[in-house]
């Protein structure tokens, strides 16, 4: 939301002006969540998962409604950060959740509904843009605070908890207690693989919008419904399918979750060439659009291809691995595209540039053995 809302906010702090200042602001977040996100998932792997769950939320509320009352660049920057630390308790935890209830077959659909959600929620992250320039961005802030904060109630009374004890069978019946012994070589090989993507992947989040309007002058409200919409309904299909598909796959071939997911990578790499350079807007919302289904792919398996890797205990703690290497990259590409924007070099010519690492992502998860004597057994998968 932030992203779309960029022009309307300039206008009453104007060191957002600069593109360079505004990716700082969008990298604050990154890198906080970031580094909290392997602490956050050492407290999930030890704690109950359901209140750190709520707390998560009670602050990302908190803060949301803060930044409607924000005043300067620096409130801004110090409200992202804390911002950041809330993030990185959720994910880890909310993951590992799920896994603890889906031990089989399911695992990749039931993580597929649940990043469902989260692109839906990007994709009602545009209305933000909307809101911004009709009525105020600080309305748009408070008003997403404010449904934060009942949800929270909602999640103290329906959210249910499962411990995530060694899981002593896997769907058809096997013993799966002694999987994972040795999966640091196919774990350093997924975190690669997880990396390797996120630098594009924030890329679209934090910079499409901007992009949009530099190339074909739309206006806030149409960029911003633009860049959202597009990646994220597709993202939405993409996590529903990939999930589906992998749990189909898998029950043939303990690869089957690396195959759908090293598809979606492929997918990246000619969409994020054409959304830089397409000559019209119709042809970048498609490649936008073939970008968050390919994202989706991927995304839908990070969690379950883990599972294949690490034993239940640490799961939570290894996502949180897992999220500090692709933030911090995304972290880090943030700012500099904004200090190359104000330089004069497109941003189109970035997008394409960041098919790369896609691409070699893409190689590497073919690479993938989960269940061998190399990477670990598969602790869960039948």
């Amino acid at each position: 939301m932030l992203a779309t809302m960029k022009l309307s906010m300039q206008a009453d702090i104007a060191a957002l002006q600069s593109a360079e200042s505004f990716g700082q602001l969008m990298a604050v977040f990154m890198w906080v969540y970031a580094v909290c996100s392997p602490p956050g998932g050492w407290i999930a792997d030890r704690l109950n998962k359901k209140w750190l769950i709520i707390a998560s939320l009670v602050v990302w509320s908190a803060v949301t409604l803060l930044m409607g009352s924000a005043r300067d660049f620096d409130q801004l920057y110090w409200l992202r950060a804390a911002m950041g630390v809330s993030e990185a308790l959720y994910i880890p935890a909310g993951l590992a959740l799920i896994a603890d209830f889906h031990r089989g077959s399911t695992r990749s659909l039931a993580i597929g509904i649940h990043m469902s959600g989260i692109y839906m929620g990007q994709a009602l992250g545009g209305v933000g843009g909307w809101i911004a320039q009709d009525v105020s961005w600080r309305t748009a802030f408070y008003s997403c605070g404010l449904v934060g904060v009942a949800y929270a109630c909602v999640l103290v009374v329906m959210l249910k908890v499962r411990p995530a004890d060694e899981e002593s069978a896997d769907a058809g019946g096997r013993n799966v207690t002694a999987g994972a012994k040795a999966f640091w070589p196919g774990f350093m090989l997924l975190l690669i693989c997880f990396l390797l993507p996120s630098l594009p992947g924030w890329a679209m989040k934090n910079w499409l919008p901007t992009l949009l309007q530099d190339r074909f002058a739309l206006d806030q409200k149409t960029s911003g419904l633009l860049a959202t919409l597009t990646t994220a309904l597709a993202g939405l299909l993409g996590v529903l399918a990939g999930g589906r598909l992998s749990d189909k796959w898998s029950r043939r071939s303990l690869r089957g979750r690396t195959y759908v997911s090293a598809l979606g990578l492929l997918l990246l790499v000619p969409a994020l060439a054409g959304v830089g350079f397409a000559p019209g807007v119709a042809a970048a919302a498609g490649c936008a659009a073939l970008y968050g289904f390919g994202f989706g792919l991927f995304d839908t398996n990070n969690m379950p291809i883990l599972c294949q890797f690490v034993p239940p205990r640490q799961r939570a703690m290894a996502y949180g691995l897992l999220n500090f290497a692709g933030i911090a990259a995304g972290a880090w590409l943030t700012p500099l595209l904004g200090r190359l924007k104000d330089s004069g070099i497109p941003l189109a010519e970035a997008f394409a540039i960041s098919a790369a690492p896609a691409f070699l992502a893409a190689i590497i998860m073919v690479t993938l053995r989960p269940g061998t004597h190399n990477c670990g057994q598969s602790s869960d998968e039948p």
